[in-house]
């Protein structure tokens, strides 16, 4: 082989498989959640499997308490768990894609949040059959608004 027909084949080869190895990375989040919460756990396989890379830490309900509070989310929006993912708070069953549009938009804001279950909500049953819920944003002066609307299904 002569040296150009190396260095082609060696550019065309880091030119095709450079498109194989340059994924998009996973999104690290890691979620503050009671060790013997079910839903928290669904949750978390479904950010793994939509782009994210979840760890976990178990905290007991007072701890729990605490860290919400700390990390200014309003008690009407409270569920069960609580993640962190870049400078932002996810409270509850935030639909994975909602997380995402928050990155990309950089919004200057606490986060958002899912407060209380609802059913059919990442993690809470079959979206199939959901009811309706609405992901709102947490602004930095506590207040919120709706940052994304489900509407039930089934």
């Amino acid at each position: 082989m002569n040296r150009r027909k190396f260095i082609f084949s060696t550019i065309l080869t880091s030119f095709f498989f450079g498109f194989k190895t340059h994924s998009k990375e996973l999104i690290p989040i890691h979620v503050y959640k009671d060790p013997n919460c079910g839903c928290c756990k669904k949750w978390i396989n479904i950010l793994n499997k939509k782009g994210f890379k979840a760890t976990s830490e178990d905290m007991y309900s007072s701890e729990l308490v605490q860290f919400k509070i700390k990390n200014k989310i309003p008690v009407n929006m409270v569920s069960c768990h609580t993640a962190r993912v870049h400078e932002y708070i996810i409270e509850g069953h935030v639909p994975p894609e909602d997380i995402i549009s928050l990155i990309d938009k950089k919004i200057n804001a606490v986060g958002l949040a899912v407060p209380e279950m609802p059913y059919g909500s990442p993690g809470m049953g079959p979206e199939e059959k959901r009811e309706a819920y609405d992901v709102f944003l947490v602004k930095k002066d506590g207040t919120t608004k709706v940052f994304n609307s489900y509407d039930a299904k089934g």
